[in-house]
This record gives structure tokens, C-alpha cells and sequence, in this order.
């Protein structure tokens, strides 16, 4: 009859053995008691407020709750209210165009043009222009 030799010193023997037990975390690690636990909130929907869009064929601008955002032949630029120190507007010389401007803070300047077809949708542009960013940069 043949026995196995005994392990060396505190070595268990080969074979299946049983899975070691989990390291247990250090002092401070882990999870936080129930008391500190962090629970995401949802992104929340900006505040509901008037919104402008002018649109053409490669250029877009979007104002809204959150600012000014340009679209120049698929290249997009955002500007939150808390950046933007004044925005104008204006028809173009050829009566034709939407041009409008972003003052950023530091002085910097972006302008995009949106080509008003028909014509007549300048003048509804405007009005509704003057109404939303009335809204969102009060004068005074």
C-alpha cells in the first residue's frame, strides 16, 4: 500500500482544494456606510422656456433654455448663457440672411449666417428673435 508524502511545511496538498477565502479591504475601503451612500441623480430636462431655430441648407442657429448653438456646414459650437456677454442679429446687405453673433466673455466673437427662404421669413425670424432673447438677457 502506498501513502502520499506529507505537505512541506504549512503548503496544502495538490489536488482540488478549496477557493482561498476573499482578501478582506483595509481600514476605510469598501463600501460607505448606508448613511454616506451616493445615489446618481437623473439628468433633469432644462428649464421649459422659448426657443428659436433658423435653419437653411448648411447652417443652423439654436437658441434656447441652456444658449446659443451655431451650426456652420456640420461643424457645431454651444454657448451656455454664463459664457456669453451679448448676442445681435441683423439682416444681411442683400436682405436674404439671418447674421448673428456671440460676444463670449473674454472679448472673442462667432458669427453664423442662415439663409432666410422666403424672404419673408426674416421678419417673422426677428420677431420671434427679439421675444426669446428678450427672455433669457433681459435688457438693464
Amino acid at each position: 500500500m502506498t501513502t502520499q508524502p506529507p505537505p512541506y511545511g504549512n503548503q496544502p496538498a495538490y489536488g482540488h482544494q478549496p477557493p482561498p477565502p476573499p482578501p478582506t479591504a483595509p481600514p476605510g475601503f469598501g463600501p460607505p456606510p448606508p448613511q454616506y451612500a451616493y445615489a446618481p441623480t437623473p439628468p433633469q430636462p432644462a428649464a421649459a422656456g422659448p426657443e428659436f431655430m433658423a435653419v437653411d441648407r448648411r447652417n443652423s442657429i439654436v437658441v434656447d433654455a441652456e444658449g446659443v448653438a451655431f451650426e456652420l456646414n456640420g461643424v457645431s459650437a454651444d454657448f451656455p448663457w454664463q459664457e456669453i456677454r451679448s448676442v445681435h442679429y441683423k439682416a444681411s446687405p442683400s436682405g436674404k440672411d439671418l447674421m448673428m453673433a456671440v460676444v463670449h466673455l473674454d472679448g472673442r466673437f462667432y458669427e453664423c449666417v442662415v439663409e432666410a427662404k422666403p424672404r419673408t421669413q426674416l421678419g417673422q425670424w426677428f420677431a420671434q428673435l427679439a421675444a426669446v432673447l428678450g427672455y433669457y438677457r433681459p435688457m438693464g
